[in-house]
């Protein structure tokens, strides 16, 4: 399986006897799925499959759906004039002149108001109209597999940009893993020079004292479980990337898990050198989660 992106855009077209179907597909990120579909008067019978082959196809994004259907050049249709409508509307406008000295409308302005002009096309049989839907739904599901190819080849970029924040990631955990800093002796010899210094003055410290405190701030900086809870982090990572389908929300949680972990070993640091990590690990993170937004 593949990496989706939530992002994309087909378009697709067809042509069903006198009608020229266009089908224009947008999608955009989301929590969950949400089709938004946008029909012309008349293609109301549509409207239930179409959104159940989006929601069959997809799995998360903002999803809008255009259809567009216009008569060919040359097809019939007759012009008929709402009589009815017409005289009520000039009549009210005629009354709004009388009371309130507004300017008399016009017949080209009344004639376009809704409804007082229809445009009435050949009808449709009950067969006709069946095969035009049909006609309808088989170009949405060409726009569909567009709108497909597009969210994965969308996905496959973010697969490589966000294989490479892994490999960072893993990169400054390693590096912190092995940071001088951590060892015991080096606290030691720096927590011997802090307290020199307090004292000021070149008098020998007491050692059991000062191995005992070394020993204690070891223990308390120790970043021994955050650094393995890392590890497993990064191959669960790239299990998912690997395995593919919709994993944005696993991944979107599995970057929550690695922030907590940063934030951990930044507050455990005893040394400039694994802040300095903790804080370049967060900025890496605050990356992958970025990129993880765009998944389906």
């Amino acid at each position: 399986m593949t990496i989706e992106s939530m992002t994309g855009f087909a378009r697709a077209s067809g042509q069903a006897g006198d009608d020229q179907i266009v089908w224009e597909l947008k999608s955009v990120n989301g929590k969950g799925l949400d089709a938004r579909l946008r029909l012309p008067p008349g293609h109301e019978s549509v409207e239930q499959p179409a959104r159940q082959a989006l929601q069959k196809t997809f799995q998360r994004g903002n999803i809008y759906a255009n259809l567009s259907v216009a008569r060919i050049s040359g097809a019939t249709t007759t012009v008929t004039v709402n009589e009815t409508l017409l005289v009520e509307l000039a009549t009210l406008a005629q009354r709004l002149e009388q009371d309130f000295g507004i300017a008399p409308a016009r017949a080209d302005g009344l004639l376009a108001l809704r409804g007082v002009i229809e445009i009435q096309e050949s009808l449709l049989d009950e067969d006709a109209r069946t095969a035009r839907d049909a006609a309808i739904l088989a170009v949405l599901d060409q726009a569909l597999a567009g709108l497909t190819e597009a969210r994965r080849e969308e996905g496959q970029a973010l697969k490589a940009i966000m294989l490479g924040q892994i490999d960072r990631i893993e990169s400054l955990t390693e590096r912190a893993a092995a940071d001088p800093s951590r060892d015991p002796a080096a606290i030691r010899a720096r927590l011997a020079d802090q307290v020199r210094l307090l004292l000021d003055t070149g008098a020998p410290l007491d050692e059991a004292r000062l191995n005992a405190e070394a020993a204690y701030l070891a223990t308390k900086a120790d970043i021994r479980e955050e650094i393995d809870r890392l590890r497993t982090h990064i191959a669960s990572a790239r299990a998912l990337l690997s395995g593919g389908g919709a994993v944005g929300r696993r991944l979107d949680f599995l970057s929550q898990e690695f922030n907590r972990e940063s934030n951990t070993l930044c507050s455990k640091s005893n040394a400039a050198a694994i802040t300095a990590i903790g804080l370049e690990l967060k900025a890496v993170i605050d990356q992958f989660r970025e990129q993880v937004q765009n998944l389906e």
